[in-house]
């Protein structure tokens, strides 16, 4: 146990014997080579392809949920805005952050690990290869893969956006249906308040003119009459 100590004391030693000039330099050479992996793994996370979730935070499919939370928490660490100076770390964080709300999501993991298959099989019919094709096994399968899953999430997207404008069209127009409904019976509801409004005034005005009509036959009776004698 004394031995230990005495170990552990003369190692103090060596360090504190050590140049102040040469522990400031090992420091800055340290402190830049941190600097380089965080400027290395923002170039990467940017340059990922933004549709891929997994490639965004460097995983494979088929990890567990666990994996992608150690794989989020440990690259969130590191290239956290507010642990370098990187001016790309926000925009780096931000696409990592929403990577890890995606594959922790169920339908869009679903539909993520769909694509990714889709693109596997895809790539086996166009070459006619099979499941048990050794091309499968080679890395410039692995590149085919990458790039055919891109195209296949592209179109997935597109698909999307079509179906998104053609809903948005389609409520557009049933507002405007609703609307136009709506303001006909507005404009009917208005309609029948100022008939109502003016009923006295429409009784009064039949009543005179039934009046009016009742003088105006007294008046022709009295010029028929002849005078007597």
């Amino acid at each position: 146990m004394a031995t230990d100590t005495k170990d552990v004391k003369d190692v103090k030693d060596v360090k504190d014997e050590t140049p102040a000039d040469t522990r400031d330099a090992l420091e800055v050479l340290e402190s830049e080579a941190k600097e380089w992996e965080k400027d290395a793994e923002i170039d990467r996370i940017l340059k990922a392809f933004r549709l891929d979730a997994y490639s965004v935070l460097g995983l494979k499919p088929g990890v567990t949920e666990s994996d992608i939370k150690i794989a989020y928490r440990k690259k969130s660490l590191l290239i956290h805005p507010d642990k370098t100076k990187n001016p790309l770390a926000p925009e780096a964080f931000d696409r990592l952050k929403k990577a890890q709300t995606e594959l922790m999501e169920e339908k869009h993991r679903k539909n993520l690990d769909e694509a990714i298959a889709d693109a596997r099989m895809l790539l086996i019919r166009e070459n006619k290869w099979t499941v048990d094709s050794p091309e499968l096994k080679t890395a410039e399968f692995e590149k085919k893969w990458q790039e055919k899953t891109k195209f296949v999430l592209i179109e997935n997207e597109q698909r999307r956006r079509r179906q998104l404008k053609a809903q948005m069209q389609e409520e557009g127009r049933e507002q405007r249906k609703a609307d136009e409904e709506a303001e006909q019976r507005k404009r009917k509801r208005q309609h029948e308040e100022d008939w109502e409004k003016t009923r006295d005034q429409r009784i009064d005005s039949w009543r005179a003119f039934q009046k009016g009509k009742s003088g105006d036959s007294d008046k022709k009776k009295k010029k028929k009459l002849k005078p007597i004698g």
